[in-house]
Order: C-alpha cells, then structure tokens, then sequence
C-alpha cells in the first residue's frame, strides 16, 4: 500500500491535468450559455474541497502512518486561516462598513477606547500589515502550538485514546477563547467581508481561479511530500511505530521525537490548506476549529483509506461533495448520513474506497473454479 506505482502515478497526473488544467477553463474560457461553463461558484466549492484535502493528508500523516490519532487538527486549519485573515481584514480599509482604518468589529466593539495609541488596532495586529509576516505566520504559529502541545504529550508518553481526548480537550479550549470578544479576533463572528488579497479584488472570477489553482498546487505538492516520505527510512520508522511503538523503543529509537516531528509536520499542512481556504470561503470563525471538524476529517481518512496516500484525498473530496447534497436535500438528517458512512465502512471496507478493488479481485478470484491437474487423454478403443 505504501509502494508508488506507475498507475497511480498515472492517475494522479491525469486528475492534475483535469483539476488544474480543465477546470479553470471551463470556467474562464468557456462562455457562461455553454452547456460546460463552470461557475465562479462552482470552482469556488472546488476549491474549499481541495483544501479540506490538505488538511486530509495531514491527518493521515498522523493517524494512517504513524498510528496518532488527534481530535485537534483543524485547529491548526483555523489558525493558518486566521493568520491570513488578518492580514486581508487589515486590507479593507475604508471599504468597510464604517469607514475606519480598522477592521469593522473593532469599531463595533469600541476597540480606538482600548488601544488609542493605536487609533483601536491591537498590538499584536500590527505587524500583519505585511504579507510576508502573514505567509510566515501561517506555517509558524500553528508549528509553535503543535510544538509545545506535543512536547508535553509525547515526553509524558501520552498516547492512544488518552492523546486523542488531550488533543480534542485542547482544540475545545482554544474554540472556547476564540469566542470571546475581548480575545480581539472577531468573537464568534470570527474575519469576514474581505475585500483585497494580493491587490486583487477577492471576489473577481479570476482570482478565484487563481486561489483554486494555488489549492490545486499545494494539494498536488502535499501529495508528493507525503508520498517521497513513505519511501524513506523516517516513513519506514513511522509505520513502524504505528504497528509496535514498544518494539521500535526497544530497537533504541526516540519514538517522542519521530511522533513530535510528524505532529508538527501535520499542523503545518494543516495550518497551509486553512490558509489558503479563507479567502476562498469568504470567513473564518471558531466553529471552524471544532472538535466536531476534526472528527469529521477523521471519518474523511477512513472513507478514503487510511494508511494510503491517494484514499484521504478521495475522502475528503467524496465526503464533502455528498455533505454539499445531502445539506441541500435532506439538511436535518445529514449528520445521520454521515454516521452510517463511518459504520459502514468501518466494518465493511476498513481499507476504504481505495481498497475496493482489491476486494473486487478477491471476490473473482474466489469465484473461478480452481485449476485442478489436467485428466489424461482417454483411450479410444481398439
């Protein structure tokens, strides 16, 4: 399973070429009476799929090849994501509803009173003025969280279903904080109404081909990241871990510096695909951030396939797109939907939907008659 092979190399290069390639032409290139244009509205859910991709791969990281199973990680997706909402809140302006060179909930919640050195703007706002401490701060502060977490859990030799309610109790005291309104990021309403990224207006249909096409490109480079460190002795190690962490201790491995290395390196992908899913989705709030997000990406990897590279990309897209009908059509029962989804699976095709063809194989295989020892020729007589 953790082998490349040139099929799936086959099938990754075509879905690149149909995601990155085809998609955006239909949208732009294609006039809005054809049959085959896509929508701006369209290719902006598309995009909002391949982040939650992302984040998809992160956790398969964690919990497919190295037998972690964190409650948290979409708090990593949100703080990515607040990280670049800031930096675009602070784009707006005067195009806000008040006018005022900051942000509209900082008006609203009478912020120049708090900070009039400032003209209302929080210290610890100004420095995302610049784009690049923005970018940096997306890779850096869910890193540094993900860091101090995971040091004090995995030197403490926390693991299994203990590390999982840790990390979830965590995710619901940061969504508890980032809820109130002196936390200074927008309370429970959370960044919203950007206007501006990259001196684009956000809204305009080719930057919303661009934000999906950068979705694209970092879904396919996590992909490539994910698949040359399952061929390394580290991705070696990990599988290693997962299957017998007290015999790889035994074979004199720091298996708390592998597990800290690896959490981190999720939060990071985690923290990157939120970024880039903010200007996409138009908001960021602490609902994003919920354990019941993380349990929901949890069931993203085990539709997929857990332990396989290309199953919790399948996942993440397949899921979401169901939830997108199912919201629409039956908006009560979803959560129900989504239950039995993980049921099923769970005890029907624990290898997921990449594992379908195997078992169709075996099935076949079954069926054939089995090849017994070829009976002579009979003798005609004479």
């Amino acid at each position: 399973m953790n082998s490349p092979t040139q099929r799936e190399y086959g099938v990754v290069a075509a879905i690149a070429v149909i995601g990155l390639v085809v998609l955006p032409l239909l949208n732009g290139a294609v006039p809005e009476s054809s049959a085959l244009h896509l929508t701006t509205f369209q290719l902006g859910v598309f995009g909002k799929y391949l982040c939650y991709a992302v984040l998809a791969l992160g956790v398969n990281l964690l919990w497919g090849q190295t037998g972690i199973l964190s409650l948290g990680q979409c708090l990593f997706f949100a703080l990515g994501g607040y990280a670049l909402g800031m930096h675009l809140m602070l784009l707006i302006g005067k195009l806000g509803q008040y006018h005022a060179d900051i942000p509209d909930f900082m008006v609203f919640l009478e912020f120049p009173k708090r900070y009039p050195s400032t003209g209302g703007l929080p210290p610890h706002w100004i420095p995302f003025r610049n784009l690049g401490f923005a970018l940096a701060a997306v890779v850096i502060v869910p890193a540094l969280v993900a860091t101090a977490f995971g040091w004090l859990a995995f030197r403490s030799r926390i693991k299994g279903v203990y590390f999982s309610i840790l990390s979830q109790a965590l995710t619901y005291a940061a969504t508890l904080l980032f809820f109130r309104n002196d936390f200074t990021f927008g309370g429970n309403n959370g960044l919203t109404d950007f206007k501006v990224i990259l001196g684009h207006d956000v809204n305009q249909p080719a930057t919303k081909r661009a934000l999906y096409i950068a979705s694209g490109l970092l879904l396919l480079g996590t992909y490539a990241f994910c698949r040359w460190l399952t061929t390394t002795k580290f991705g070696l190690i990990q599988r290693a871990i997962r299957d017998s962490e007290n015999r790889v201790l035994f074979s004199g491995y720091a298996t708390a510096h592998f597990k800290l290395f690896v959490f981190v390196v999720a939060a990071v992908i985690a923290g990157l695909g939120g970024a880039l899913y903010v200007p996409q989705v138009g908001i960021i709030n602490p609902s994003d951030m919920g354990t019941d997000k993380s349990l929901e990406a949890v069931v993203w990897c085990a539709v997929g396939g857990r332990g396989s590279i290309v199953g919790p990309i399948l996942g993440a897209i397949g899921v979401n797109a169901l939830k997108s009908y199912a919201t629409h059509s039956f908006a009560e029962q979803w959560p129900y939907f989504l239950g039995i989804l993980f049921i099923l699976v769970t005890l029907f095709l624990p290898d997921g939907l990449v594992g379908i063809p195997a078992r169709v194989r075996g099935l076949l295989a079954r069926r054939r008659p089995p090849a017994g020892p070829t009976p002579p020729p009979s003798s005609s007589p004479s």
